[in-house]
């Protein structure tokens, strides 16, 4: 049988392997491995995104006083993360494959750098059959910068990485057409591009992870536009990875279609770090209309009416319309001293050139 996709990341959230009580459930994470197992046996290059480190941790460690949360968070975290690469060490060397640890956090994509040297290295332990498992570090990422949750970082991942498809488990077998407790409602099965969701999506978190339905839809609509398969399917449900990728018709899951125009690797890294934007570039509306059309273009100087911040070359900028809307992101060109200074001039060379423009 053709396989469908070589390269997959699989992210699996802190609902499918914690038990009840919100411990560790082994038997769970042992049958996922099983999976990822044998598609790895069948040539299909697997990056895992794993949640868990915090239930890990949490049978292990009984503080003497009372924890806030975030102490709670770094506490169990740090524990639980060396139990959890442990154990996914143990399982994965009953089938001979190898595995490595990637903690990263959310400043590590801000800059270029940093990006491609993370691709890097988890290119060359795929290239040498090592399977890479990701997680957040959460004994080190402050709060504010933090992921929303590894559905934002599996996005990412998935995006850097070149895969063809992300599969992003939960405890529910997809997104329903109502609330999942109404036995009347039924999982979509597929979400075509620029479909409106908003009136489906259950805004409640799901009971340990920190990311929601809608979080998880942003997020897959975002991938999915960027040329990626995203699936959104249940992790509890019985053999559930070999059967999406061996028996895609028949498995139940919510799948997002992707988009059939590929993404710049550059563009793809542009278009997952609003979050580290230094300053604004406030354009007037001509520079709007434009920027909306078919055509390829820059932003130049003179449509420029404002710049606020402060900021270096090569760093990622907002791009605010003439109403004050913010409508994408971009690398600039030069610094924001030199872009004060040729705003509003003709003939100079573009703020964000094209190429390192995200338009939302």
């Amino acid at each position: 049988m053709e396989q469908q996709f070589s390269r997959i990341a699989v992210k699996v959230g802190s609902n499918v392997l914690a038990r009840r009580d919100g411990t560790l459930d082994v038997t769970r994470m042992s049958a996922l491995v099983d999976q990822i197992a044998e598609l790895h046996k069948t040539g299909v290059e697997v990056i895992l995104v794993s949640s868990g480190a915090v239930a890990s941790g949490r049978s292990e460690v009984h503080s003497a006083k009372k924890l806030d949360s975030v102490d709670q968070r770094q506490l169990f975290s740090a524990v639980g993360q060396a139990k959890l690469i442990n154990r996914y060490y143990e399982l994965f060397r009953e089938h001979g494959i190898p595995v490595g640890q990637v903690l990263t956090m959310k400043e590590n994509f801000a800059t270029r750098r940093h990006y491609l040297n993370q691709k890097n290295c988890m290119t060359v332990m795929l290239e040498n059959g090592v399977i890479p498992i990701v997680n957040e570090n959460d004994t080190i990422s402050v709060s504010e910068l933090m992921f929303t949750d590894n559905d934002e970082l599996s996005g990412l991942i998935a995006s850097m990485m070149d895969a063809q498809a992300l599969i992003i488990l939960s405890n529910i077998d997809g997104i329903y057409n109502g609330s999942p407790a109404d036995p009347a409602s039924e999982v979509i099965r597929e979400i075509g591009q620029g479909k409106d969701l908003s009136s489906y999506i259950q805004t409640s978190k799901s009971s340990f992870g920190r990311g929601g339905m809608l979080t998880k839809t942003n997020i897959a609509r975002k991938v999915a536009d960027e040329g990626i398969t995203v699936i959104i399917a249940n992790g509890k449900r019985d053999n559930i990875l070999v059967d999406l990728i061996q028996h895609p018709e028949s498995a139940l899951c919510t799948r997002f279609t992707p988009s059939p125009e590929p993404v710049s690797s550059v563009k793809k890294w542009i278009a997952h770090s609003e979050g580290f934007a230094k300053g604004e570039l406030h354009i007037n509306y001509c520079a709007t209309e434009l920027l909306f059309s078919d055509k390829a273009v820059s932003i130049l100087p003179v449509g420029i009416i404002d710049v606020i911040g402060e900021f270096e070359k090569d760093d990622i900028v907002r791009i605010v319309d003439f109403g004050g809307k913010p409508i994408g992101v971009g690398k600039a060109n030069c610094d924001s001293t030199q872009a004060r200074e040729a705003m509003g001039k003709h003939g100079k060379k573009p703020v964000v050139h094209y190429d390192y423009l995200y338009i939302e």
